[in-house]
């Protein structure tokens, strides 16, 4: 894996997060502007309690709002809120963890991210993501 060994020298380290009591329609228009597709949820103190990704969010709104129009859908994702959709606990890892046991995560839980969190601690602090898409990003040539 082009001599990359931990999760730190894959990870993104800027990751954005969400409160338990955001409303998905906050959720929805993050990942959207940011074209982000996983989000750690925090609690009070910024510890790691859960994670949305976009297929949450469909998930949690979808039946409720299907056939409905825009501004009815709009309404249903500022009802519900990130709590009720979120996965809790989330899958976590640490910063110094080996790539290979990231990615033995990744399949054996059958996710497409691992919240990074300070110390590999599961109740820790976010400090990164590691994605899917980061370990397609080690294998392709460093221009396309």
């Amino acid at each position: 894996m082009s001599g990359l060994r931990t999760v730190r020298e894959v990870m993104s380290p800027e990751v954005t997060t969400l409160r338990e009591d955001d409303s998905l329609s906050i959720a929805d228009d993050v990942m959207k502007l940011g074209r982000i597709r996983h989000m750690p949820v925090v609690d009070a103190e910024g510890r790691a309690v859960g994670i949305v990704s976009q297929r949450d969010l469909f998930r949690g709104a979808l039946t409720t709002f299907l056939g409905y129009g825009e501004h009815a859908q709009r309404g249903v994702l500022n009802a519900v809120k990130v709590a009720d959709v979120m996965a809790s606990p989330p899958r976590t890892i640490g910063p110094d963890e080996d790539l290979t046991e990231a990615a033995r995560r990744l399949e054996r839980y059958k996710i497409g991210c691992l919240v990074v969190v300070e110390g590999g601690d599961p109740d820790g602090k976010p400090v990164g993501i590691l994605t899917e898409g980061d370990f397609v990003r080690l294998h392709m040539p460093a221009r396309l």
